[in-house]
């Protein structure tokens, strides 16, 4: 019982975890827009917050233009 519970636990940290990065990437590629980027900047946004989480969202806080 202890382990299907702990599995349950860091089953749903997991799904946690992805879910906010994919509302993060969304975040991103909106604000993006809005910036008034084109939507090829917007989409290279997106997907580098979708395969590098952390990173990309460092790197695009860093090249964002406000």
């Amino acid at each position: 019982m202890e382990v299907i519970a702990a599995f349950s636990v860091i089953l749903f940290f997991i799904f946690g975890l992805f879910l906010l990065n994919i509302f993060t990437s969304i975040w991103a590629y909106r604000d993006a827009i809005s910036n008034g980027n084109s939507k090829e900047y917007a989409l290279l946004v997106l997907i580098g917050t979708l395969f590098f989480p952390i990173l990309g969202l460092i790197v695009y806080f860093f090249i964002r233009n406000d």
